[in-house]
């Protein structure tokens, strides 16, 4: 059946589930903070420009990690793979759910996490307010990338998705 609506905060959820129908991949993104590596799930991650290279992803303003990942330089992205989701969850529940992992450092000194279908290691290139998330836009200084299966996230679930 075919609903439309006037998004207003009293149908928060039917927008959320609009929003949900859109298929989209599944990122972790890392920094370096105080007390190591930081890290946050996402699934709003987009190419903006080949010249210059840029990338976005939106972080909730009101997330704890969010002035980590606001305030820093440098933060990698990956693409995760369809075996991943553990991980993902693990990232997505607790900020420092890597702590005490052994992880590479990228040039720029940004824990990296192995066996990802992609990395794009990035500068912050600028920060815009939207709403009740910020757009961070990164300049890809360094990519990395591997064949497989994506991890997804569509309708509130991380969905895996077999491409054989």
């Amino acid at each position: 059946m075919l609903q439309s609506f006037v998004p207003e905060p009293s149908n928060g959820r039917a927008l959320r589930d609009a929003f949900g129908l859109f298929a989209t991949g599944v990122t972790i993104v890392t920094t370096s903070g105080p007390e190591g590596c930081v890290a946050i799930t996402a699934n709003s991650f987009s190419s903006v420009s080949m010249d210059p290279p840029l990338v976005l992803w939106s972080p909730a303003r009101a997330s704890r990690r969010y002035p980590l990942f606001a305030g820093a330089e440098h933060y990698a992205i990956h693409v995760l793979a369809a075996d991943q989701q553990d991980l993902a969850w693990a990232v997505a529940k607790d900020a420092g759910a890597l702590l005490g992992t052994q992880l590479d450092q990228n040039a720029e000194g940004v824990p990296v996490l192995p066996a990802c279908l992609a990395r794009f290691d990035c500068r912050r290139h600028a920060v815009h307010e939207a709403g009740d998330h910020a757009i961070i836009v990164g300049e890809v200084l360094q990519a990395t990338m591997q064949y497989g299966d994506p991890l997804a996230f569509f309708g509130g679930r991380v969905a895996r998705i077999d491409l054989n």
